[in-house]
């Protein structure tokens, strides 16, 4: 199935798009030079031709996708998890954690975070005590990005305490990325209780580009 769909990538590969896209990217992923709207037309066509989408969540193609050299075939994992959700469960998490720890980026670790580890953490929230805790506190930059984010569309069903707490975990941290995260958490969340991030951020010290990120609505 894998070797269908890198024969159809193959057709569309685009090697000044590829240098465009890996310079965009900091370098860290070669590209085959599929823009995002010739990638989803491919991926429909994928879909549609395998009936992939029908059946039960196929881990193995995942990790397939994701132990291939250019960076459209994590995005095609990437898809196939988004519309695979309904059938996510806490069995899938050890998955996730490697896919949030293997070729780790935003671009996809971000995705992962509120889509597939916060709709796992809803419908199965024992997961959060267990492993998402161990995340919060993890040597691993990402897993804790992940722990940060994973709330990021709960809205009114967002644990406070949690979030404050795994914010308070990481509010020290050096890392562009975890700065990043803790202000795009408390964006959010700001959209539903702006006196509470209001009075967090004034009552906590904060990096600078978290405290801005942060405070961007109130």
């Amino acid at each position: 199935m894998v070797n269908e769909l890198k024969e159809m990538m193959e057709l569309s590969r685009n090697s000044e798009n590829a240098a465009a896209m890996e310079k965009y990217m900091k370098g860290h992923f070669p590209f085959l030079g599929i823009k995002k709207p010739e990638r989803v037309q491919i991926e429909k066509e994928f879909f549609k031709k395998t009936g992939i989408l029908k059946e039960p969540f196929y881990p193995e193609f995942v990790k397939e996708l994701w132990n291939l050299l250019e960076r459209e075939y994590q995005y095609t994992a990437l898809t196939y998890i988004e519309k695979s959700l309904k059938k996510l469960g806490k069995e899938h998490v050890k998955l996730l954690e490697f896919l949030i720890t293997e070729k780790s980026w935003w671009d996809t670790v971000d995705m992962l975070a509120q889509k597939a580890v916060g709709k796992i953490a809803a419908d199965d929230p024992e997961i959060i005590p267990v492993t998402i805790e161990e995340w919060a506190g993890s040597n691993h930059l990402w897993l804790r990005r992940t722990a940060i984010l994973f709330q990021l569309k709960y809205k009114k069903k967002t644990n406070e305490e949690l979030l404050y707490r795994y914010i308070k975990m990481n509010a020290e941290s050096k890392e562009f990325f975890i700065q990043k995260a803790i202000g795009l958490a408390l964006r959010e969340y700001s959209k539903t209780n702006p006196d509470s991030v209001r009075h967090f951020i004034e009552n906590n010290r904060l990096a600078p580009l978290s405290v801005r990120e942060g405070s961007k609505y109130l």
